[in-house]
């Protein structure tokens, strides 16, 4: 556990380069969490009218942060520079930004109106995907695909160099058994690597597999979990699996092989509103309204690392980077050059040596404590 002295907010300073956890809060503040020095630091100054509620990476260097407000303001943040280094106007349409990604150097912002757009240096192209976005996601292998959803928004995947028409809409599952029609509600979604399938999960606790490659536009897989809106998910590092955390802030790994719960994740008070897993270690990050990250091991469900950083928290986002106890080791090998050094000062300094007290000749007298006389009660 992170200590309580190294809260976020701290005055100390740490090299931004060495967070392996990033953070957005409603506070507009991005928080860098370094798992093993145990630390925690507010990077970025206080803003609630610019709360982060979107948080990727721009290119594959990892050196810079987008952060998306809810304004509708898109920032970089350089962990080399451990500064704001650009910051853009990408407000249009209504309600706050559901989706930012980057496609060939452009930016690509969604709102929850359903304004989908490219922004380009001298031009904007945009389409309108539906009212009541919630999620847009962009596929990690294809940039030019991307994934919108919502309250009665169905799933859909777009082209960014054909913003026409989606390629793909999902068709909503068949009556249940009243014969009353299932209501819509797709809350995020991710696509899975290495094939056409989308996984989603909905705010009436289902997750769902999509394959655009197959004529079926329902999906091809449905599972439920527990009897709670689903908020979050993301896919582990083998994609075999995801994991899902809800409003009441349950957390749990799904096998999306054979459909089935494979385990629970415990530790959370609160709603869950970001969730992302390390891309190769069993790792997973969740952090929502009750203010803790917390990192749990997915093999062995142990909750590994829990830090309080004092605001709501909206967005996580993990590095890449694996080598973590060689870090470990250098932060040693550094610490113990240090104190090498802070022992050669001390030797090089003047030794001062005070003269001895004599020793006194007659102790001072000890008072002897008085002992209080108790009065006998008259015998009666």
């Amino acid at each position: 556990r992170i200590q309580p002295g190294a809260r976020a907010g701290g005055t100390h300073k740490m090299a931004a380069r060495r967070c392996h956890v990033w953070v957005g809060a409603e506070s507009g503040i991005l928080k860098g969490v370094d798992l093993v020095g145990k630390r925690a630091v507010n990077l970025t100054e206080f803003n609630r009218g610019q709360e982060i509620n979107q948080i990727n990476w721009r290119g594959g260097r990892e050196t810079e942060v987008l952060l998306g407000c809810v304004d509708g303001t898109v920032k970089v943040f350089s962990t080399e520079k451990e500064n704001v280094t650009e910051s853009w106007d990408c407000s249009g349409g209504e309600g706050p930004l559901r989706g930012l990604a980057v496609y060939n150097s452009s930016l690509v912002t969604c709102t929850e109106s359903g304004l989908l757009k490219v922004w380009k240096e001298d031009s904007a192209d945009h389409v309108e995907v539906g009212r009541g976005v919630c999620r847009m996601r962009q596929d990690s292998e294809r940039p030019e695909r991307v994934a919108t959803g919502g309250k009665e928004n169905p799933l859909k995947v777009w082209d960014l160099q054909q913003l026409k028409e989606p390629v793909f809409t999902a068709k909503n599952v068949r009556n249940d058994w009243l014969d009353l029609r299932v209501p819509v509600w797709v809350r995020d979604m991710q696509f899975i690597p290495g094939s056409d399938k989308i996984v989603t999960c909905t705010g009436h606790c289902q997750v769902r597999v999509y394959d655009p490659s197959t004529p079926q536009r329902r999906p091809v897989m449905e599972m439920t979990y527990e009897e709670y809106p689903l908020t979050a998910l993301s896919l582990t590092s083998d994609a075999n699996s995801v994991v899902v955390g809800n409003t009441r802030g349950q957390m749990a790994v799904l096998d999306l092989r054979k459909g089935r719960l494979l385990k629970c994740l415990k530790g959370q008070a609160g709603s869950i509103r970001g969730i992302q897993c390390h891309p190769s270690l069993p790792l997973v990050a969740s952090c929502g309204l009750d203010r803790f990250l917390r990192i749990h091991n997915i093999e062995s469900k142990a909750l590994q690392h829990k830090v309080y950083l004092k605001s709501h928290l909206n967005c996580v986002l993990f590095t890449s980077r694996k080598n973590w106890e060689e870090e470990d080791t250098e932060c040693r090998g550094a610490g113990g050059v240090k104190e090498e050094e802070d022992d050669e000062i001390w030797d090089s300094m003047a030794r001062v040596t005070e003269a001895k007290r004599k020793p006194h000749q007659q102790e001072a007298p000890t008072r002897k404590k008085r002992q209080k006389q108790t009065s006998k009660d008259p015998e009666v």
